[in-house]
């Protein structure tokens, strides 16, 4: 059986008057990517700064590698590195410098410094782009490089709160195969993400936090047979879906579902039935408040 690299157990956090997490329950098996899914002001962040030390929490017990994040912060932050939603670096320095600095302010020496900085270059492809200003970068290339600074200092717990926000698709596609890499190398990843394609891909496991609960928990096959066998989309006339009912996939409901919708849609409404996605999933949990027992 797995150790748990991140536990939490009854987890309440309010601003004021206003409930973010409420008795939130959530277990993370180490060296496993988990992905947490939410509409925004779900308490997706507020989550990963209580996991990361950078708020307390009101309630409720956090343990990230087996350490208290109230009574034993500086172990924890020794077992983590966390990748924010911006891109934290110093826009007047090069990637290189950036990386040194990091290195010395981590604890390194200078030659360690410098040997870390030159394998992360290396691996998050910045080679070329070592001694140019930082300011000069396209917003994937801030995006690895931010990542990069994260791991200076190997840590086996890795925060990383929408770490593909505002990236076209080949930079998020470049990103995904860093972040697989990492895991393949038994780190655990806990990231957040608005992307279900992300979630989808990467994650052995996946949490829908809503109204600050976790409403499901499982792999996303797991989760897509939550919402039913098969989805019927009705496409009006230039291919745009304009309806989504949720099957079980078997002849008999979709035939019934079908007759239903015959006499109330538009002429020219054309049908397409395909495997549920991880968009309904979350249209299902977060729309709709609709609670799904955990897989």
């Amino acid at each position: 059986m797995k150790s748990m690299a991140i536990e939490v157990s009854g987890l309440r956090k309010s601003f004021g008057k206003q409930s973010v997490l409420s008795g939130l329950e959530l277990s993370v098996p180490a060296g496993s990517v988990f992905a947490l899914l939410g509409p925004n002001g779900a308490g997706k962040t507020t989550l990963i700064h209580i996991l990361s030390t950078l708020i307390a929490p009101d309630g409720g017990k956090v343990l990230v590698g087996g350490y208290n994040v109230q009574t034993e912060q500086e172990l924890v932050k020794q077992h983590i590195s966390l990748t924010g939603q911006f891109a934290a670096v110093d826009e007047v320095l090069s990637a290189e410098e950036n990386l040194r600095m990091i290195g010395r302010l981590s604890g390194l020496s200078s030659s360690q410094s410098r040997t870390r900085t030159e394998e992360l270059l290396k691996a998050f492809d910045l080679v070329d782009a070592a001694k140019k200003r930082v300011k000069t970068y396209s917003g994937g290339m801030r995006r690895r490089l931010d990542l990069a600074i994260s791991l200076v200092v190997d840590r086996p717990v890795i925060f990383l709160d929408e770490p593909t926000t505002g990236l076209d698709t080949v930079s998020r596609r470049a990103l995904w195969d860093i972040i697989s890499e990492l895991a393949s190398q038994g780190r655990t990843i806990f990231l957040t993400t608005q992307y279900l394609e992300e979630a989808d891909q990467l994650a052995d496991q996946i949490a829908v936090i809503n109204g600050g609960r976790i409403v499901a928990t499982g792999s996303a096959e797991q989760l897509k047979a939550r919402v039913g066998g098969e989805v019927i989309e009705l496409l009006n006339g230039q291919d745009e879906v304009i309806h989504t009912v949720p099957t079980t996939g078997s002849i008999q409901d979709i035939s019934r579902t079908l007759n239903e919708l015959v006499h109330s849609v538009p002429p020219g409404t054309r049908v397409n039935i395909r495997r549920p996605s991880l968009d309904d999933v979350f249209v299902a949990l977060t729309t709709n408040g609709k609670e799904v027992q955990r897989v």
